[in-house]
């Protein structure tokens, strides 16, 4: 089911299509740079995609964007996890992205929000990781209930959150 999704100032948050792929890149790098500089490391996937990984990961994931002005500000990203114990299914979410000058204006918890409102109906919850240092990111995510997750493998430098869907 389509969760189309408006922006207080009228702006749509639609899927990505293939066409946005060089911009997602784009958009990726610059807001990874900024995590790179928060966990002192660049050793961040998201540093090392190419184009061709970014169209990749168009096909495999449930992929959301935000324009201005005709400008990609905004995108995040969703998938089935896989089963999560014998309770159901879990959704990962990635790449919630903002861009550098738009950050701050609550873009990026519109996103958030999004994400989990269009995850499948099996869905039991969430899960999501940052850097070990980005406490802005953090913030965000215990904010809207995420919980830090230990007891979860994360990649190195990086802290698992999850939340049970409600």
């Amino acid at each position: 089911m389509l969760h189309p999704a408006v922006l207080d100032d009228g702006t749509p948050i639609v899927r990505a299509t293939p066409g946005d792929a060089a911009e997602l890149l784009t958009l990726q790098r610059a807001c990874w740079v900024q995590e790179a500089l928060a966990n002192d490391s660049l050793d961040i996937p998201a540093l090392h995609e190419s184009y061709d990984d970014v169209r990749a990961w168009l096909g495999e994931w449930d992929t959301w964007v935000v324009r201005r002005a005709g400008r990609l500000v905004g995108a995040v990203r969703g998938r089935l996890e896989g089963p999560d114990g014998p309770k159901g299914m879990a959704w990962d979410i990635g790449r919630i992205m903002v861009a550098p000058d738009q950050q701050g204006s609550g873009l990026g918890r519109v996103l958030l929000d999004h994400i989990q409102a269009v995850a499948p109906a099996r869905v039991t919850s969430y899960v999501l990781f940052t850097g070990a240092g980005s406490t802005r990111n953090q913030r965000m995510y215990k904010k809207a209930g995420f919980r830090l997750r230990p007891d979860l493998d994360a990649p190195p430098g990086a802290v698992v959150l999850t939340k049970r869907r409600a």
